[in-house]
């Protein structure tokens, strides 16, 4: 069978809502970003399929529950009317337990892969971080890192999802 679907693999804290210096956990500290709406309402025009992956330690550790979590992913769906397609979590912490499923692994993207038959030929990965480039690397995906924090000297690095969004709708 041919792999013909095409995603963009978003991490959360940074890129989709505001990142606050601790674990954003409480739907009332959890804003989504200005252009965020829009750069995913652009990309599922394009035919991508729009799928979270986002590290969630602070389960592990203890300080909130998955429950937490899907409560800010359920209000993140509401402020981008439902545009993504899936959410995935890594509740690990290297202190706690090893996972394959926390950036820099990429098991949350293997698991997309494979439920949704993506082409990662013609996936992205946009991140704040360079673990979350790292795991789309592991897997074949181009990564586009946003955010202030020039010193990585990673390229493409832009300042947020608008630019990456132009930036993935430019090359096709």
């Amino acid at each position: 069978m041919t792999l013909r679907n095409k995603a963009v693999f978003l991490d959360r804290d940074g890129v989709l809502n505001h990142e606050i210096g601790t674990y954003v956990w409480e739907p009332a500290k959890f804003v989504v970003m200005e252009g965020v709406a829009e750069s995913l309402a652009r990309l599922k025009a394009a035919g991508y399929l729009l799928i979270v992956v986002t590290n969630q330690a602070g389960i592990a550790r203890g300080l909130y529950s998955a429950a937490d979590v899907q409560a800010c992913h359920a209000k993140l769906q509401q402020a981008v009317g439902g545009l993504i397609d899936a959410l995935y979590y890594a509740p690990g912490h290297p202190s706690v337990s090893e996972s394959l499923r926390r950036k820099p692994d990429s098991l949350m993207l293997e698991q997309a892969r494979a439920r949704f038959r993506l082409d990662v030929a013609q996936c992205w990965l946009v991140g704040d971080r360079p673990r979350d480039i790292a795991a789309g690397h592991k897997v074949g995906v181009r990564g586009i890192l946003v955010g202030p924090d020039e010193a990585t000297g990673y390229q493409p690095h832009v300042a947020d999802l608008r630019a990456a969004t132009g930036l993935i709708l430019a090359a096709g």
